[in-house]
């Protein structure tokens, strides 16, 4: 089993309306400034959408943790949050020190992330287990005789 490129896309879109209003709340809650929360998401809104892709069609290359019935292991889900946190803090810490010139509360920020990007991730995945859309399911190759033989 392996996702479209279409489905990637979809994914990375849908996570990131949950993900930018994460980090601007999370944004206006360090930084106390809304101008700069709203520069903030709407920065990561462009960049993060670019990594996810990426990340995704990274991942699609491991078969660890995915069976061909469609079935997704959860510890799967769980790595890749981890993987794709890594990845998303680091962009959220440059980002808001770019805008915010705070290093410190960049870090914060980049921290906080963490904790509710991967709970919300789990869950945005494993609700994507759930819709079938945009995979292709491969099956094993069956063999025809050739009926004009012997």
């Amino acid at each position: 089993m392996k996702d479209t490129k279409l489905r990637s896309i979809t994914k990375g879109v849908s996570w990131r309306i949950f993900g930018s209003i994460d980090t601007f709340l999370l944004s206006w809650l360090i930084f106390q400034n809304l101008k700069h929360a709203g520069s903030i998401a709407l920065l990561e809104l462009c960049t993060k959408i670019l990594l996810y892709f990426l990340h995704e069609r990274f991942w699609n290359i491991i078969k660890i943790g995915r069976h061909e019935n469609g079935t997704v292991e959860h510890w799967r889900s769980l790595v890749k949050g981890i993987t794709w946190r890594l990845v998303g803090s680091i962009d959220s810490t440059i980002l808001s020190w770019f805008v915010t010139d705070k290093l410190i509360g960049a870090f914060k920020l980049g921290f906080s992330e963490i904790i509710t990007k991967i709970i919300l991730f789990y869950l945005h995945e494993r609700l994507w287990v759930w819709i079938k859309w945009g995979r292709i399911f491969e099956v094993e190759p069956v063999l025809v005789k050739d009926l004009n033989e012997n």
